[in-house]
């Protein structure tokens, strides 16, 4: 007789405790993920209105220049045209709207798998599946977690360190998980 354990002697609980492990950290993974990919999708948003707004003012200015009968107008309306045509290559080049809408796309594509894995782990764990079943679905969720990893464009440093910033201070807590200190009022 050996001392050695196989994966069928060891308790239904501890391999549930992994899979809910592994799940966990799915989770996290696509809540920092998401919010990355939310802080990246305001900046090109913003960016376009940075860029896109004083171009359109810039080149309203130049063409009322262009018209004006002043001396020098010629010469202002050459500069701003000039600062119009660098600002609008900058944004046709960068493509700030395609850019927002691509990170926007996957922080919400991020989100929706961090949903499920929490139901996941949450519910689907406490029921009567076995634990094969289980174990499938998770590689199901990881697997698609990997395929968004491998389509969706990288969250820059900046970002996941703007989300991990705005996580860690309770942007991603929702109300029913916080803690009550008191129980509501009634009257």
């Amino acid at each position: 007789m050996t001392d050695s354990k196989t994966t069928e002697e060891k308790p239904q609980s501890q391999t549930k405790e992994a899979i809910i492990k592994e799940a966990k950290r799915i989770e996290e993974n696509c809540l920092y993920t998401s919010k990355g990919h939310f802080v990246v999708a305001g900046f090109w948003s913003n960016f376009h209105l940075w860029f896109g707004i004083p171009t359109v003012i810039l080149a309203t200015v130049a063409g009322t220049s262009a018209l004006s009968q002043f001396g020098n107008s010629a010469v202002i309306a050459g500069v701003i045209s000039i600062v119009v045509a660098v600002l609008s290559a900058t944004t046709i080049f960068l493509n700030p709207r395609e850019r927002a809408n691509c990170h926007l796309s996957a922080g919400n594509s991020y989100d929706s798998l961090l949903t499920k894995v929490r139901i996941f782990w949450t519910i689907d764990c406490w029921q009567e599946d076995s634990e094969q079943v289980l174990t499938a679905k998770l590689k199901d969720l990881s697997e698609e977690r990997n395929r968004l990893n491998r389509e969706c464009p990288q969250v820059p440093r900046f970002a996941y360190l703007r989300a991990k910033k705005g996580i860690q201070g309770g942007e991603a807590t929702y109300e029913v998980d916080k803690t009550k200190t008191e129980a509501p009022k009634t009257e």
